[in-house]
């Protein structure tokens, strides 16, 4: 039994969208989770400057003494998820072949559309991904700057004026394509699942990249021999690089059953 914890990065809330659910299938490990909110976002930036701050969150972890490392940003594991085995020798997973696996084993026409970070998107990590995985396959794949910002300001209701023209200029590339499975390609788009699902429509399946990798997470631990073999008990810290008060606040709307939110300054 390995009672060390596992650690989780991503460049501010959206990450949390992993954690929920690793807390509830892993409900005695302990998690320390990584925000670089002075960072955050990451869709905009270059490949080279991603590498450094996804190398930067690994060092950080490794420091807390954590046994294994979710990369639960897509922007990260898209462009260069490789840095955290270049950093550390412990083992880690990303969000992209996990979910790419959900996405080809829930659509049933065969169209899949991907709604990411502009750099996600630029990769086409996620199409590649899926078209290897499901050959044949129609995979359509669109970049969006306007959804992080709203995810981490808290404002997901499709009611929202300025959330629902977001909503529908980040999809307008996709609807009316005749997919019927979305991923959500970015961590902090599953706080925006309603927004999207009346957007996208009753006929189309939304795939969650943060439940994708945390499932991922949780079988590599099994491999590897490392769960703690607790049912209860686990505990959460998170670092955060940025407004820890803001954090705090912005992280209840992804862990509402959380009674205390540990947060501290990365």
């Amino acid at each position: 039994m390995d009672y060390r914890a596992v650690g989780v990065f991503d460049s501010g809330v959206g990450g949390l969208s992993a954690v929920r659910v690793l807390r509830r299938i892993l409900p005695g490990e302990n998690i320390v989770y990584l925000a670089d909110t002075a960072n955050v976002p990451y869709g905009g930036r270059s490949v080279e400057e991603l590498r450094r701050l996804a190398a930067a969150s690994t060092r950080r972890l490794m420091a807390e003494g954590v046994k294994a490392i979710l990369v639960a940003c897509g922007t990260v594991s898209s462009n260069c998820l490789e840095v955290v085995g270049e950093v550390s020798a412990l083992p880690y997973c990303g969000v992209v072949l996990p979910t790419a696996r959900m996405a080809a084993e829930t659509t049933k026409n065969g169209r899949v559309g991907v709604l990411s970070t502009e750099a996600t998107a630029r990769s086409g990590a996620f199409s590649r991904a899926i078209s290897a995985l499901a050959p044949g396959t129609a995979v359509l794949e669109t970049g969006t700057g306007l959804l992080v910002p709203l995810a981490e300001a808290g404002r997901t209701d499709y009611s929202d004026a300025g959330v629902r023209e977001a909503v529908r200029t980040s999809l307008s590339p996709l609807l009316g394509s005749g997919i019927d499975t979305l991923v959500l390609g970015c961590t902090h788009f599953p706080l925006l699942a309603g927004a999207i699902g009346e957007a996208a429509g009753p006929g189309v399946e939304l795939v969650n990249s943060g439940a994708a990798g945390a499932m991922e997470c949780t079988r590599l631990l099994e491999g590897g021999g490392l769960l703690c073999g607790r049912g209860s008990g686990g505990t959460l810290r998170c670092l955060v690089s940025g407004d820890e008060a803001k954090f705090a606040r912005d992280a209840k709307l992804f862990l509402p059953d959380e009674a205390a939110i540990r947060v501290e300054r990365a």
